[in-house]
């Protein structure tokens, strides 16, 4: 895994963003409860209002359906947003708890901020899939990128993917379905198969549906990198809260990853340790009547039944008109010398 982590599984990102409803301590709480529910990584999101837009009140910044149906764009970014100050505390947070600590830039200050606070890695959110100038200004950096596709056609994913190998190739590419909550049928999850051998880079999963489906599925499919949005509880108003995973859910979540992950395995042909003890209880040649030395093997002493401790079924007509040089008991598996 690009960020140290064990390769044979998927790393699991549990997003804040807006959960904290702008309380510090629930901040530390969400980092602490990220870590017990087996996340390797706790993830905000590093902008203003200003950042992101304007304040204007025009028909264009007024939000017409959907989650946050209503709301204006400026004031809603000010209601989700984390504060700048907090992030380097939540960081030492993390370190101490040995979960990384993990941040979206939306501008060229917030880069610079997170710069300074010595990210190892960044995660571009899919609105900004088509900023290539910031993309650009993020892979200078030169750190392992996560970048979301939600939204995203092949040519808009295509030149973010080039931005980025401008500078290098250390590149997630996550399958999303930009829609809060995603709809199950509009996941097409088969993409992440498709963006891996198209784009050549590692996949994941930005997980906006409800419920641990999607995740599971994506990880069976190949995905490196799963991130869902993570919050102490969804009575707990904010932005983000209706489509968030409270500990306990996303708790099982990893779970049922690292179960898909045992069970996917390698390639593997022959009986397994746990089959080698079932292997009698296949077929095999057996008298099915007593026989006397010098008779011939006929389909009326003979037969393929269970279990398996005799010749192998495909010697059958082979051993059919041989005739045998001992007495032979009914129920007696045969074996080669047993026939002249």
């Amino acid at each position: 895994m690009i960020f140290g982590k064990d390769t044979s599984k998927a790393y699991i990102i549990a997003e804040m963003s807006a959960n904290h409803a702008g309380d510090y301590k629930r901040a530390e709480e969400i980092v602490y409860a990220a870590k017990e529910a087996g996340a390797d990584c706790i993830k905000v999101q590093t902008y203003t209002a200003d950042t992101l837009t304007i304040d204007c009140s025009n028909e264009y910044f007024h939000i017409q359906d959907g989650t946050w149906k209503d709301e204006n764009l400026y004031q809603l970014y000010q209601k989700a947003y984390t504060p700048w100050e907090w992030q380097p505390k939540l960081k030492e947070l993390a370190d101490k708890l040995q979960i990384d600590f993990l941040s979206t830039p939306f501008d060229k200050t917030s880069v610079d901020f997170l710069e300074e606070m010595g990210l190892e890695f960044y995660k571009i959110a899919s609105f900004e899939l088509v900023d290539i100038p910031l993309i650009r200004y993020i892979a200078s950096k030169n750190k392992p990128i996560i970048l979301s596709t939600g939204m995203g056609t092949i040519e808009e994913v295509g030149e973010a993917v080039d931005a980025i190998r401008e500078y290098h190739n250390c590149i997630t590419l996550l399958r999303c379905a930009s829609a809060y909550p995603a709809v199950t049928d509009e996941m097409n999850l088969l993409t992440i198969r498709d963006m891996r051998e198209r784009f050549g880079t590692q996949v994941g999963l930005s997980d906006h549906s409800m419920g641990s489906l999607g995740a599971v599925t994506a990880v069976a499919l190949g995905a490196s990198v799963i991130e869902k949005h993570f919050c102490m509880s969804r009575s707990i108003d904010n932005p983000d809260s209706s489509f968030s995973m409270e500990p306990a859910e996303f708790r099982q979540m990893v779970l049922d990853i690292r179960d898909v992950e045992k069970a996917m395995g390698t390639i593997s042909y022959g009986p397994t340790s746990q089959e080698k003890g079932n292997v009698i209880f296949r077929r095999s040649i057996f008298a099915v009547r007593d026989i006397r030395e010098g008779e011939l093997l006929t389909e009326e002493n003979i037969r393929v039944i269970r279990p398996g401790y005799g010749l192998k079924p495909k010697f059958y007509n082979e051993v059919l008109g041989k005739r045998v040089k001992t007495d032979i008991a009914f129920g007696t598996p045969l074996n080669w010398n047993m026939m002249e």
